[in-house]
């Protein structure tokens, strides 16, 4: 934990890195974001966000609570299931405290227009895996499928992400785990 920043200026947006040994319970992973989430991500487990550095606003779906504006030393409780949002005011580090055993989790995007849901795409949440490599993946998914991002109730159709200001054009499997739903 004390290289945190010294890791955090050498990875990208939502990289989700472990910074504990993979074993230890709860797993605190670190990201460093300046861009906002390109979609609202959600877990079966509670979790907490801590604002390490800089400031932003956590959105959340389907919640009494709309968001929190977050600044340096702000820590942010999400329930289980809730979708929620990171949309950096100013580039900073993030500590995301999960359970070793997170099970399902996933992304969701809601109608710019009308706040519909959109697309949903779930999985098992891997502690191998490399985050940003499986969010681009859900997000690249969610850009090939012109249904999927087209409103039901309003008829908007949603741009696609830009997954080249992300940084994620690179790390996209071929075949996206995980089950969508709409």
């Amino acid at each position: 934990m004390l290289s945190a920043f010294k890791t955090a200026a050498e990875v990208g947006n939502y990289a989700d890195l472990a910074v504990l040994p993979l074993d230890v319970d709860p797993q605190v992973s670190l990201s460093r974001n300046w861009l906002p989430q390109p979609f609202y991500h959600l877990y079966s487990h509670d979790i907490v966000i801590a604002q390490m550095s800089g400031r932003s606003v956590l959105r959340m779906h389907d919640s009494s609570v709309n968001y929190f504006t977050l600044t340096t030393g702000d820590n942010v409780y999400v329930p289980a299931g809730t979708p929620h949002r990171i949309e950096p005011i100013e580039e900073g580090v993030m500590l995301s405290y999960v359970p070793l055993e997170l099970g399902l989790e996933g992304s969701a995007w809601f109608c710019a227009h009308c706040d519909a849901e959109l697309y949903r795409l779930e999985w098992e949440h891997d502690n191998d895996a490399e985050a940003n490599r499986v969010y681009a993946t859900a997000c690249a998914r969610f850009n090939s499928d012109v249904e999927a991002r087209t409103c039901r109730e309003c008829g908007t159709v949603a741009d696609e992400v830009d997954l080249a200001a992300l940084g994620w054009t690179g790390l996209i499997v071929s075949e996206p785990a995980g089950s969508a739903t709409t």
